[in-house]
């Protein structure tokens, strides 16, 4: 089975979990090895891991969470506002 970018797309979660069998993980290894958009993807889908599972990553500042239910607590008191502008 020749692995094109399509099947290494499908796969890639499965491949980094090291969840794939044996044979595809080969086939993926050999397309990765000269195709430089799969490589990114490869990469770029490991850096989005990383960075999700660092609790520092998404901290909020402080009072944001105050300061975004206020301005919703706005916008929901004027919808007429909304339909105005349309």
């Amino acid at each position: 089975m020749k692995v094109d970018c399509k099947h290494v797309w499908e796969h890639i979660s499965e491949y980094i979990d090291n969840g794939v069998d044996a044979k595809l993980r080969e086939e993926i290894e050999r397309h990765l090895e000269h195709c430089e958009i799969c490589s990114a993807i490869l990469d770029s889908t490991r850096n989005i891991l990383v960075l999700t599972a660092d609790d520092r990553t998404f901290e909020l500042p402080v009072g944001y969470s105050e300061r975004m239910h206020k301005r919703l607590a706005k916008e929901l008191a004027s919808p007429e506002q909304d339909s105005d502008d349309k």
